[in-house]
């Protein structure tokens, strides 16, 4: 690859991604003016990583532009160390989404949630009482079990419904329970359970405790998880097999820097 193609190129994807993390920073400003403590939580990792990506953006364009084969070098190992973080990660996150799924239940059209189904580390960050005593503030005010009632008219629509893993494991006791349902958002408590599970006890038809301190309410968690973290390891492949070439078109305008600074001090 030509010097003048390898240079321009190296410009124009970091001016593009100076842009994207200028982008970024700002929705991370938005965030922090948010009133939702959920939403608040992640200010920070936003808004270090949109300085991040800029910072990395701004050496690799100023090394290209300048043919600055120090930049260039100190851009290398940024991004490559980047390429080393997000192949780290997707490999562990294949690893932890491995285990767990929903299991059938007859009359039901969704599947219920068993904690014990799913990986040691998310059993452990979700027994863990501080961060479980935040996820659970925020499935409170999300109100996703609030909605059932408006989204299931009656009894007969509420069980034909095919609920998310969410508010099938947090807005109801589980089946094996055998509590009667007497709407969407409501059962019937005097009903002696069936079943020694620990979940049948902790419900209650209050909006503030449901199913929320229930193992089947983690588990509905994890398996939500465990959707969006191989969403988002199915992304970081594509943005590694994309940075990879970034980093191969890097090395060639470095090379290129490196050979026009030598013939000009000869």
């Amino acid at each position: 690859m030509g010097m003048g193609t390898s240079t321009f190129i190296i410009r124009w994807i970091n001016f593009v991604t100076m842009l994207l993390a200028i982008a970024t920073i700002c929705f991370g400003v938005w965030m922090s003016t948010h009133h939702d403590t959920c939403r608040k939580s992640l200010t920070l990792p936003v808004l270090g990583l949109g300085a991040f990506i800029l910072l990395i953006s701004l050496i690799g364009f100023l090394g290209a532009l300048k043919n600055i084969s120090i930049l260039l070098w100190i851009y290398l190992a940024m991004l490559g160390l980047i390429l080393v973080a997000i192949l780290v990660f997707t490999v562990l996150a294949f690893i932890i989404t491995n285990n767990g799924s929903g299991h059938a239940v007859r009359g039901l059209r969704y599947k219920e949630y068993h904690l014990e189904d799913y990986s040691s580390w998310f059993r452990k960050q979700l027994n863990d009482s501080k961060n479980w005593e935040h996820l659970k503030s925020c499935l409170v005010k999300s109100e996703d079990c609030d909605q059932l009632p408006k989204k299931y008219k009656n009894l007969k629509q509420y069980k034909a419904a095919i609920l998310t893993p969410i508010e099938a494991g947090c807005c109801r006791p589980p089946s094996e329970c055998g509590y009667p349902a007497v709407n969407a958002s409501f059962y019937d408590l005097s009903f002696h359970p069936v079943s020694t599970n620990i979940d049948c006890k902790l419900y209650k038809n209050s909006r503030a405790i449901k199913c929320y301190n229930c193992d089947s309410c983690k588990a509905g968690v994890a398996q939500y998880m465990k959707k969006e973290w191989r969403v988002v390891a199915i992304f970081n492949m594509v943005l590694f097999v994309v940075l990879a070439t970034i980093y191969f078109v890097g090395c060639c305008a470095r090379r290129n820097a490196a050979r026009n600074c030598s013939s000009k001090v000869r």
